[in-house]
């Protein structure tokens, strides 16, 4: 029993030292690469801990050329930029001047809803307040808000504050979602009125509609 405390605790502390020599980076923002050397250690590290009859050279000397591994490319990356798109990749533009590019959603597998989500959680109502949406190596997407949305407050010029408007997807990838037309309380042929204003014959040539709480529809074709 106290052999395998000693064991574990040993590994416990290679482990947190390796991560520690990887740097801050890798504990918040994992890039594949930092990714798969980690799942690897932490596989590494437990088979000891299940096979007592295993040395522990066994996995101290994997974790170490790990460790090493990761140094060396780092280096790389930092000395070649070519490098960096092979082990990094390239952030990605989601959305380029408040337009949707269905091609890279596509390359990347986002829908419009995980967009929309992410959107909303940066704080911003839409998509028309999105002036670029990137999505970083790290799987995080960085928002870039539109021109419009200034720092300034409407408390600076002394402005009575209108209600924000909710944005419903009711059409999604040239399919109307029935669940969120019940929501906002439209039916399928009110939705079909907004359409056919602008002059939108064929659903499926629609990407994406929204229909906001104040009655604005606004959309992007394919």
């Amino acid at each position: 029993m106290i052999v395998s405390f000693l064991r574990t605790f040993l590994l416990y502390i290679i482990v947190i030292v390796a991560m520690r020599i990887m740097g801050k980076k890798q504990v918040g923002e994992l890039e594949p690469v930092e990714l798969v050397i980690v799942l690897l250690l932490s596989e590494l590290a437990s088979i000891p801990m299940q096979d007592m009859n295993l040395p522990l050279m066994h996995s101290i000397v994997p974790i170490a050329s790990l460790l090493a591994l990761e140094i060396l490319i780092s280096a790389v990356n930092m000395k070649i930029r070519k490098s960096r798109d092979i082990f990094q990749g390239k952030p990605t533009i989601l959305i380029n001047k408040g337009i949707l590019d269905i091609k890279e959603l596509k390359n990347n597998r986002y829908n419009i809803d995980e967009v929309m989500e992410e959107i909303r959680a940066a704080g911003y109502a839409d998509i028309r307040d999105v002036e670029y949406a990137v999505l970083e190596n790290s799987g995080k997407i960085s928002i870039i808000p539109s021109s419009r949305n200034k720092p300034t407050t409407v408390s600076d010029f002394n402005i009575k504050a209108q209600p924000g408007a909710f944005p419903y997807l009711v059409i999604s990838d040239g399919e109307i979602i029935e669940e969120v037309l019940s929501q906002v309380g439209i039916t399928a042929q009110q939705l079909d009125s907004y359409l056919l204003k602008s002059n939108i014959t064929d659903i499926k040539t629609v990407f994406y509609a929204v229909l906001d709480s104040n009655n604005e529809f606004y959309y992007q074709l394919r």
